[in-house]
């Protein structure tokens, strides 16, 4: 009898597992669990796992038809294919469809044994706007390591107290908010940035949209961007800043549609579209058509001329932005440099990198004051979102000097954003990173020490004592990293490298380059630097860099509505808020 329960009992089991497996078989976007803004258009998909008829199609929503809640009719697709040209199965589609009651709307699929159930919070937000402005700002890849390493190299300690704080130590809320991916618990700048610019979690390298099983990158099912979405119900300015390429992916995020986040030459168009009203950063070679020196087009596209069409005015060193600043209308483009623009490690102190080629870049704090001289001539209001693209691009070859000489710069446009702030009350700054590097501070590194062994001029615990950097001329920015003690700053993750132990002064770390098999190995350039450690990587072959670390971001936030911040938070959340103190959910034009 005990047998025959035991039977019956993995027999249950079984049936369960496959009727579960059956009831999966399809995929629907918006994922289950998603979360919408009211009234907010989207792409609704679904895909099957195999072929089947159109007529086959059972679609309701809450029980009911779908056409009853939707008011469309969906497209059939009855076969999708893959690049070579395979069948995926069936698809139905609708674009641009919105819902514009709140409330928990669960969807029914099914075609044949293909079945799937997901459900949708569409939320509302008041019909009062909590905030006039928002001033977003992005330090990419900000991790807590280095807002410490920021305060101790600008700031310095005495006798274990900071010698003064930062301006983000004074922001008044505080959340966790977790990065992961739709497709994996690691993620990048693209997914994360798009999660809080839409509402939408979305897949690593995907902006604006749930990436679907087909092979073209710009097919896949949108969701509304937050530019989308003010031009749609507001009449707010819209400002995008960075010190990486426009197309890049965290300012991408704030106005394009793609799977694929090297789709640069695609979003210079799809910012055209949107319009910011100041667009500000590198990435020249997409706006140029392929016949000009140093165009990275495939066509003859000049978006030079189409944005200067469109009622731009065009500056391209620091001190052009000044003159356009001052110039009649309301729309500014500023591009710096053909890719991404310089630290400020290499700006203001070493002259490295690719100053030579661009000596007049403006820097993240002159480029943020002309944005809001600008934006806030609109009497609606304005979103600013600004991006400190270093922090990541730095931390990515583990070259911590510069990544946290750029923390200190991103720092003083947190206090430019409060200046603007205590005279515009109804302003909500948030200060966060997209994601998050594994860096950690361990002690000091001094070169006075004995020996020639850099491992044991490493000292931690009390061996550790103070850092000695040294800021004469009070700018906030220590006069060099180069000095000893200095910050003992290492990741968790690398390639092979040689370890130095030093700051690098020549030109930016590059810890690996490729061999002849394909694989990254350690950067021989630094093998015979004195003190030199060999140190055999924990990641992949493939990877040349550190990579992202999957811990959570801290966001901060202060003004008006920032009190909504508070514990853990996906970053699709953020965007809940965003709307909230916008009051996104209600018509104001």
């Amino acid at each position: 009898m005990r047998h025959l329960v035991k039977l019956l009992s993995a027999t249950t089991v079984l049936s369960a597992a496959l009727l579960a497996t059956a009831s999966q078989a399809a995929t629907v976007y918006p994922l289950d669990r998603a979360t919408i803004l009211a009234g907010s258009p989207f792409d609704f998909k679904v895909e099957f796992d195999n072929v089947v008829k159109a007529d086959d199609v059972k679609i309701t929503v809450n029980g009911e038809d779908y056409k009853t809640v939707f008011g469309k009719d969906i497209e059939f697709i009855a076969a999708e294919k893959d690049a070579s040209d395979k069948e995926l199965g069936s698809a139905v589609i609708l674009r641009s469809l919105a819902l514009p009651k709140a409330g928990a709307y669960t969807i029914e699929v099914q075609a044949g044994n293909d079945k799937k159930s997901v459900t949708w919070d569409v939320y509302g937000t008041s019909d009062a706007p909590k905030a006039k402005n928002v001033i977003f700002l992005v330090a990419d890849g900000l991790s807590v390591a280095h807002r410490t390493g920021a305060r101790l190299m600008s700031k310095g300690m005495t006798e274990g107290k900071a010698d003064g704080r930062l301006n983000m130590d004074d922001l008044q809320y505080m959340a966790f908010i977790g990065t992961s991916a739709t497709n994996s618990v690691a993620t990048d700048s693209a997914n994360t940035m798009s999660a809080y610019m839409t509402g939408h979690k979305t897949a690593v390298n995907a902006l604006g949209v749930y990436a679907d099983r087909t092979p073209d990158t710009l097919d896949d099912p949108r969701v509304e961007n937050i530019s989308e979405a003010l031009r749609r119900q507001t009449g707010k300015s819209i400002g995008i800043v960075t010190n990486s390429e426009v197309q890049d992916a965290t300012p991408a995020a704030v106005a394009s549609h793609t799977r694929r986040r090297a789709d640069k030459a695609e979003i210079t168009g799809m910012l055209l579209e949107v319009q910011p009203d100041v667009l500000l950063g590198g990435g020249s070679a997409y706006f140029l058509n392929k016949e000009v020196p140093g165009s990275k087009r495939k066509d003859d596209k000049d978006y030079i001329k189409e944005f200067k069409q469109a009622g731009y005015a065009l500056a391209t060193s620091k001190e052009e932005l000044e003159k356009a600043a001052s110039s009649e209308g309301d729309k500014l483009l500023g591009l710096f440099h053909t890719g991404n623009m310089d630290t400020a490690m290499d700006r203001i102190m070493l002259k490295k990198g690719t100053t030579d080629k661009f000596p007049d870049q403006p820097g993240l704090v002159e480029m943020t004051d002309i944005a809001l001289k600008k934006l806030s001539q609109n009497e609606e209001g304005f979103f600013l979102m600004v991006e400190a693209a270093n922090v990541d691009k730095m931390s990515h070859p583990l070259d911590w000097e510069r990544a946290v000489y750029d923390t200190i710069e991103f720092d003083k446009v947190i206090g430019l954003a409060q200046e603007f702030a205590k005279n515009n009350p109804d302003t909500m700054i948030v200060v966060t990173g997209d994601h998050t590097h594994g860096l950690s501070i361990i002690g000091t590194i001094d070169d006075n020490k004995p020996g020639t062994d850099m491992r044991e001029k490493v000292g931690t615990y009390d061996k550790a004592g103070f850092t000695n950097y040294v800021d004469s001329n009070g700018d906030g920015y220590p006069d060099s990293v180069d000095v000893s003690p200095r910050l003992a700053l290492f990741s968790s993750n690398f390639p092979d490298y040689y370890e130095t132990f030093r700051p690098k002064l020549d030109n930016p770390f590059v810890p690996a380059v490729k061999n002849e098999k394909n694989e990254y190995v350690a950067n021989e350039a630094y093998k015979d630097v004195p003190g030199a450690v060999f140190r055999e990587g924990n990641l992949s072959r493939s990877e040349s860099t550190g990579v992202h670390s999957v811990d959570d971001v801290v966001l901060q936030a202060s003004g008006a509505g920032a009190d909504l911040f508070r514990g853990y938070m996906e970053q699709s959340d953020v965007y809940k808020i965003l709307a909230e103190v916008f009051a996104l959910g209600v018509d104001k034009k």
